[in-house]
């Protein structure tokens, strides 16, 4: 913070209320756009670690707590708009299908750990047991299960995408341009940047070679049209393509 900013005081009660959380991510533009993408992560952790059920509820829970983080923080990201172009349609459209060709032409990330040597007790990721397929888990309870689905579509496409573009797009790729990462323009292009945050977004999937290409894509679209919306239509286009793909085709190892 700079030496002739003075950083606001709460009380305890103003800083544990609803106003005084936004006043706080008013102060703090990094935290406003890093607390979802984080607090989204942590009880992704938690998933199947709580019981084999775990791995949906915990889901429904992240998806209602990721929305309510991003009413929070809405106010004061202003570049969080969706905006609908071509280019936004054709690029999620484009990368759903690259997604899904490629997969049966590359290891997926745990398994190439596990070829190269680095993790030789990991689960194979295609294991029955370990998808995310809740017709298994509760497949005496039907409706369970496709609330599960629902709720899987509904988080991924509404939800997933504006808390990673705007920790990926937004945040990262114009922290690692300059440090005041606000004053960078959204459709300024920088290499490094552009090539450190598609590598990072793409090995937190599974499918890490579609999903490095994909943050091209995202990133690109982004530089491209000076604005965050259109990376936020396309990957709520290829999230919700890939989930009907999924729950069509039985394609549960994409989930």
């Amino acid at each position: 913070m700079p030496a002739n900013e003075v950083e606001p005081r709460y009380s305890p009660g103003q800083v544990n209320s609803p106003k005084g959380i936004s006043a706080k991510l008013a102060a703090r533009p990094m935290l406003a756009r890093v607390a979802p993408f984080f607090i989204y992560a942590f009880l992704t952790a938690f998933q199947g670690k709580l019981g084999p059920d775990s791995k949906y509820w915990i889901y429904a829970v992240k998806t209602l707590l990721g929305a309510w983080v991003l009413l929070l923080v809405l106010p004061w990201v202003v570049e969080v708009k969706w905006k609908i172009s071509w280019e936004a349609v054709l690029v999620g459209i484009g990368v759903c299908v690259f997604w899904i060709g490629l997969d049966p032409y590359y290891p997926r990330l745990g398994e190439l750990f596990q070829k190269l040597g680095f993790s030789g007790s990991a689960p194979k990721p295609d294991r029955l047991g370990d998808l995310w397929n809740p017709f298994v888990q509760y497949g005496a309870s039907v409706n369970l299960a496709r609330f599960f689905v629902v709720v899987r579509i509904v988080g991924s496409t509404v939800i997933v995408p504006p808390i990673e573009e705007l920790f990926y797009r937004s945040f990262l790729y114009r922290y690692l341009v300059r440090v005041d990462f606000t004053n960078v323009p959204l459709g300024r292009f920088d290499v490094s940047a552009f090539v450190i945050t598609s590598v990072l977004f793409g090995i937190s999937h599974g499918e890490w070679l579609a999903g490095i290409l994909c943050g091209f894509a995202y990133q690109g679209l982004v530089c491209w049209k000076g604005r965050l919306g259109d990376a936020i239509t396309a990957h709520a286009i290829t999230n919700f393509l890939l989930g009907i793909w999924i729950v069509w085709k039985g394609a549960w190892q994409f989930w």
